[in-house]
């Protein structure tokens, strides 16, 4: 994940300086000039877990998936390096999760438990763009989110003992990133790289205080890269 972020991020900083050095012509020189924009995005992500343990000789390997992101975004100027944005839209990845524990059968059906995750994300970010060079700036971003999991669980009985693993609905996120604006003829795009990170434990414990599954663990919260790809 950390060769992943360090690739991402040299890729936009060359591909940006060399955009900046070709091109001279202004584009849309008055756009950041309005107060409230609007926009879109798409983007992958590459997610995991966070995991620390109560107990010794528990461990939990997960295994990570690629997902897509797609969503919506308002945005307020707040100055010209100062911009408030709220993006809401939907974040989905699948992980695998397989449990060592002495007192768990090693067997797939016991060991293995399938963790999909279909989220409705509500960042609320605030990003500082520096000053304008031609046709592109760059920009940190970081904020928090509230996050629905439609695939949480939560309100089924069955626990890991029958197979299931349970998560929480609700979570909140805090996310931290960087890209680049490019500004184009007809529109601005802005590719971008963000950690991702819970703040709540997510993982819901079984009915059996004692169960092997959830027992030894003590904080259980989503970590993750997202790549999203802005048109404004």
């Amino acid at each position: 994940m950390k060769k992943l972020f360090l690739c991402i991020v040299s890729m936009l900083f060359l591909f940006g300086n060399a955009f900046a050095q070709k091109d001279r012509v202004i584009y849309k020189p008055n756009m950041d000039k309005k107060k409230i924009h609007y926009g879109y995005y798409l983007g992958l992500n590459k997610k995991s877990f966070r995991i620390s343990y109560d107990l010794p000789n528990s461990f939990v390997e997960v295994e990570e998936t690629y997902g897509f992101n797609i969503g919506l975004v308002l945005g307020y100027n707040i100055s010209d390096n100062l911009n408030l944005r709220f993006e809401p839209g939907l974040s989905s990845n699948t992980k695998t999760l397989t449990f060592t524990n002495p007192t768990i059968p090693n067997t797939d059906k016991d060991k293995i438990r399938k963790v999909p995750g279909t989220y409705f994300r509500m960042p609320l970010l605030l990003q500082f763009r520096t000053n304008r060079l031609d046709n592109m700036r760059a920009f940190l971003i970081g904020g928090v989110s509230y996050d629905y999991n439609f695939s949480s669980n939560q309100n089924n009985t069955d626990d890991n003992k029958e197979g299931q693993f349970r998560m929480k609905t609700s979570s909140f996120m805090y996310e931290v990133g960087l890209g680049v604006d490019f500004y184009l003829p007809y529109f601005k795009f802005s590719p971008s790289i963000r950690g991702i990170f819970a703040i709540n434990n997510e993982m819901l414990r079984d009915n059996n205080p004692s169960s092997p599954w959830t027992r030894p663990i003590d904080y259980f919260g989503t970590r993750g890269v997202f790549i999203n790809f802005t048109f404004e």
